[in-house]
């Protein structure tokens, strides 16, 4: 599958998607446009974890409409990039730039990921921040790993909390029981998905997509934690979660408040996203 194709294909989804997400509930853009002390649920589930943004040089990769960029902006920091490769959710994120408290410390690139280094400075950033369901739209996790540690600077923090790849690796059509169906580890190939939905509760119950086919890739972790160390990143903390930020299993899971998501019975038996942290040293 040639590079373009999944770019062009990934990229129709979530330009479709975009304007309707700024309505929807869960994302709670109008209460961050009109609370100026309002934070995004991910980032309050983030904050016991998450380094203290204060006075620090932020990126946020894959940052979709800026929901959680700018709840980091409100905890402190000096400034935050949200990189997006969708101009649709970029054109959401100015909104919130131009109209939100915080907001004057936010600034939108459009761009893909692998495209960072050479729109942004190298080595300009105090924190990388990564938010939930991103790098599974990424091809190659070792090049996703040399584009977070260069945009660091030495001493830098990377911070991310991901959906866990065991939950990517499960039928989310079964209802009865957990079946793995999808690689756990990175292929070459994409897995191919059809879906006119999106991933949670609309303004609009009814509302289908015309851009249903996405390209995604699974990452171990085993992948992940190695390719940050490959690329001078010492791993500071790994910690995995029994709660996902949206219904990933319809039927299996309820819902525990602030926008988390469990499985209603036998939470031990997978974790269903991990946060991970890491400092650059060299």
């Amino acid at each position: 599958m040639a590079s373009e194709d999944y770019v062009k294909l990934n990229k129709a989804s979530w330009d479709e998607r975009a304007p309707e997400h700024a309505k929807a509930p869960d994302y709670a853009f109008q209460k961050l446009l009109s609370d100026p002390v309002f934070l995004s649920n991910v980032v309050q589930f983030d904050i016991p974890l998450l380094p203290d943004p204060a006075g620090l040089d932020i990126i946020h990769l894959q940052c979709h409409i800026g929901t959680d960029t700018l709840s980091l902006a409100r905890r402190g920091a000096k400034s935050v990039v949200g990189l997006d490769f969708s101009p649709a959710s970029i054109k959401e994120g100015q909104h919130l730039a131009a109209n939100a408290a915080g907001g004057e410390k936010l600034r939108f690139v459009e761009a893909s990921t692998y495209d960072a280094l050479e729109v942004l400075t190298p080595g300009s950033f105090d924190l990388v921040f990564t938010g939930v369901g991103a790098i599974c739209w990424l091809p190659n996790i070792r090049q996703w790993a040399s584009v977070v540690s260069g945009l660091l600077k030495p001493g830098g923090k990377f911070f991310i909390r991901e959906a866990h790849p065991m939950l990517w690796t499960l039928d989310e059509k079964i209802e009865d029981r957990l079946a793995i169906r999808y690689p756990f580890f990175e292929t070459e190939q994409p897995m191919m998905f059809q879906d006119d939905s999106t991933y949670m509760k609309l303004a609009d119950d009814w509302k289908t997509f015309e851009n249903a086919t996405t390209l995604e890739w699974n990452h171990g972790i085993g992948e992940i934690v190695q390719a940050l160390l490959d690329e001078g990143m010492e791993i500071t903390g790994l910690k995995e979660h029994r709660s996902i930020p949206w219904d990933a299993l319809p039927r299996q899971m309820v819902e525990l408040g602030n926008g988390e998501f469990a499985l209603k019975e036998g939470r031990e038996r997978i974790p269903l996203s991990y946060t991970l942290q890491a400092v650059k040293k060299r």
